[in-house]
């Protein structure tokens, strides 16, 4: 077996291409977009080389044969504040094959190493943690947008590396019949707030997106960016990320409270897209658009995905969550709603409270990924990732 690093046009082919090998019989897998994961390892488009690195390998067999996949990296801006500095690994693909994973995991834990790394967290993404973080070990069912599917045997290939449970991340999912799926104390809640003429709940206007970009940011980078693993994020990536967001934007799926006027909390639901690209076989080209174009415009998209809820540290707590969702509820019951199920993505262990949130919605766990992580030195205490109340 031989490694052989990315770095030119045939070799970041090959990477895209080995997982339509490796899943070429699995009726659940969805392709991802290429162009979502040639950008992650395209400094022009992604931030995190302004303050970070990566590399990439393929893993061939003795007859030249792709059998196996995998990416290191490292943001220096986040690393050292870690107990022990902390890189990462990810979009790692593999034969179920322990020599064969082990030279992959090796590959990245000395090039971190390298770079004075003590640790590396997988399977992670060069980016934030909404895209492709974590190993899916329960629940295989088709992926939801930029979410990582794997084979069952992978977590085998992780755990006896040495790889621990980090964090485990779960995706919440519920159908929606009607409105008594809100408990009483869910309602009650939201009430308290609903009824406080301080607060004010809306739903965005699409045409008027530019508005909500520093609303946004500023509840982003106060209720997450202060998270460990978690960068901030600039006007300009914000911009970015609604830029990319708004083709799919549907208003009803976006809210914002405020408090005196000022942006206290958001909650960002898009449609499931991957229910539009598995047809689309990866590629947006002319033919993928007017496949996605046509799905969106005759509502084959029944499922909604929430991506993030945000909300100020002064304001957790209070119902400030709850009010959103039943303020959306009123769509969400209605008949016409073209969105049958929701799935909340995704939500960590070390979050109770939003946790009950969701369970309080009656909402169940339909997937769970584990965040690993791998100490360099054997004798190093492990500890998993804090709670957050």
């Amino acid at each position: 077996m031989k490694l052989i690093e990315v770095t030119d046009t045939k070799t970041a082919q090959d990477f895209l291409k080995l997982p339509k090998k490796m899943y070429a019989q699995d009726p659940n897998w969805v392709q991802p977009l290429d162009a979502d994961i040639m950008a992650v390892f395209d400094p022009a488009k992604n931030p995190k080389f302004q303050h970070g690195e990566c590399i990439r390998w393929l893993l061939v067999n003795e007859k030249e044969e792709l059998i196996g996949r995998v990416a290191a990296f490292v943001d220096y801006k986040i690393a050292n504040i870690e107990k022990q500095p902390t890189g990462g690994m990810g979009f790692f693909e593999c034969i179920n094959d322990q020599k064969a994973a082990f030279m992959l995991f090796d590959a990245c834990k000395q090039w971190l190493q390298a770079r004075g790394m003590e640790a590396m967290d997988g399977p992670v993404n060069f980016g934030q943690r909404n895209n492709w973080w974590g190993l899916l070990v329960d629940g295989f069912l088709p992926p939801v947008y930029n979410s990582n599917y794997h084979h069952p045997y992978y977590r085998a290939l992780f755990e006896a590396y040495g790889f621990q449970d980090y964090f485990q991340q779960y995706t919440y999912r519920i159908e929606v019949k009607g409105e008594e799926q809100l408990d009483e104390n869910f309602r009650a809640r939201a009430k308290r707030i609903l009824d406080a003429p301080a607060y004010r709940i809306e739903h965005i206007q699409k045409k008027h997106i530019d508005k909500y970009v520093e609303d946004f940011r500023a509840v982003y980078n106060q209720s997450w960016g202060k998270h460990e693993g978690v960068t901030e994020l600039s006007t300009a990536d914000t911009q970015k990320l609604l830029k990319e967001l708004k083709p799919v934007i549907d208003d009803r799926l976006i809210w914002f409270a405020y408090y005196n006027d000022s942006p206290v909390a958001f909650m960002v639901m898009i449609p499931e897209l991957n229910e539009l690209f598995k047809h689309v076989n990866g590629k947006l080209n002319l033919i993928g658009k007017l496949k996605f174009g046509y799905g969106l415009w005759t509502g084959q998209c029944k499922t909604a995905l929430g991506i993030v809820i945000g909300v100020l540290p002064r304001f957790q707590g209070r119902g400030v969550e709850s009010a959103m969702i039943q303020k959306f509820s009123k769509f969400a019951f209605d008949p016409k709603f073209p969105y049958k199920t929701l799935i909340f993505n995704w939500t960590g262990d070390f979050l109770p409270a939003m946790m009950r949130v969701y369970e309080s919605l009656g909402a169940e766990i339909s997937r769970t990924h584990i965040t690993y992580r791998k100490l360099f030195d054997e004798n190093a205490v492990f500890e998993r990732h804090p709670k957050i109340k």
